[in-house]
């Protein structure tokens, strides 16, 4: 039974490290290796263990993380699915900066200890998974993509080019993970966090969307006011998106221009609430003619 169990772990290996196992003699040969610290634990607590793996050229954290799953902790939890920082899944913390495990290369941390942990700003399910379902929840709260017109669309090229970047977004929620607001100060049921910000950046500026979601970003779930523009959320972001600069300065100014122009308020008080795309009455949800 024994013999079977190290049969398929060393198939699974097989798959999952193809070019790692290629150079991996030749590495123990010359006895380099590396030491990784990692989480073992879940959301009521949980300590690092050390573990050794070899030096091999391009290996890649996440390459490390199998390993050891692999050969030294099978019951080690890790999620991780395209390898290829397409997905988002294999998103976690590499001495404590949020980082995506398979494009951050082992080489990069020579000289440094290198501690793996899960994402902080949610609880912990087992070792590096976190249970990232609020950002689901946030979701399903955001004002859906609404136009009185057919797709295919026409647009002017520049409405069309400045949807490109916030699209990019590949969901690995580590932009969520750095905010302070939601790491440090816990506020998961007033802030939606830069990913979803970026998600209404998007659907704000569509020149053919007809709903507006000013009032859900400065009195609802969204919470845009807690934002103090840190650029954190910038800095972690693995596909380059500006969220600061490109979508939550540009959602402020938004509801700053709609809730604080002293015009815009008298109007506000004499036709009561419109929206701000198509001057139909709002609903209390934020809908045009209350949908």
């Amino acid at each position: 039974m024994a013999n079977e169990e190290v049969r398929q772990n060393e198939e699974i290996a097989s798959k999952v490290h193809a070019d790692v196992h290629q150079d991996e003699e030749s590495a123990a040969r010359e006895g380099e290796s590396y030491k990784l610290k990692i989480f073992r634990g879940d959301n009521e607590g949980g300590s690092e263990v050390e573990y050794e793996i070899p030096a091999v050229p391009g290996m890649v954290v996440l390459d490390a993380v199998l390993y050891v799953q692999v050969h030294q902790a099978g019951d080690l939890a890790v999620r991780w699915n395209c390898k290829a920082a397409h997905c988002g899944s294999c998103s976690a913390e590499i001495n404590g900066k949020p980082k995506l495990l398979c494009k951050s290369r082992v080489e990069e941390y020579e000289g440094q200890e290198i501690r793996v942990h899960p994402l902080q700003a949610f609880p912990v399910v087992k070792d590096l998974v976190s249970d990232v379902s609020f950002n689901y929840e946030v979701a399903r709260t955001t004002i859906p993509f609404q136009s009185d017109e057919q797709a295919p669309f026409e647009m002017y090229e520049e409405d069309v080019e400045r949807l490109y970047e916030p699209k990019k977004c590949i969901e690995c929620f580590m932009c969520q993970d750095v905010c302070h607001v939601l790491r440090t100060h816990h506020k998961h049921e007033e802030f939606a966090g830069p990913r979803f910000f970026v998600r209404n950046q998007w659907l704000e500026m569509h020149p053919k969307d007809t709903q507006s979601r000013l009032e859900y970003l400065k009195e609802g779930q969204g919470g845009l006011g807690y934002c103090n523009i840190t650029k954190c959320c910038t800095e972690v972001c693995p596909v380059d998106i500006h969220i600061t600069d490109n979508s939550i300065i540009p959602l402020k100014e938004r509801v700053a221009d709609e809730y604080y122009d002293p015009a815009k308020w008298l109007m506000r008080k004499i036709r009561g609430r419109r929206s701000p795309k198509t001057g139909a009455p709002m609903g209390r949800n934020g809908n045009s003619n209350g949908r």
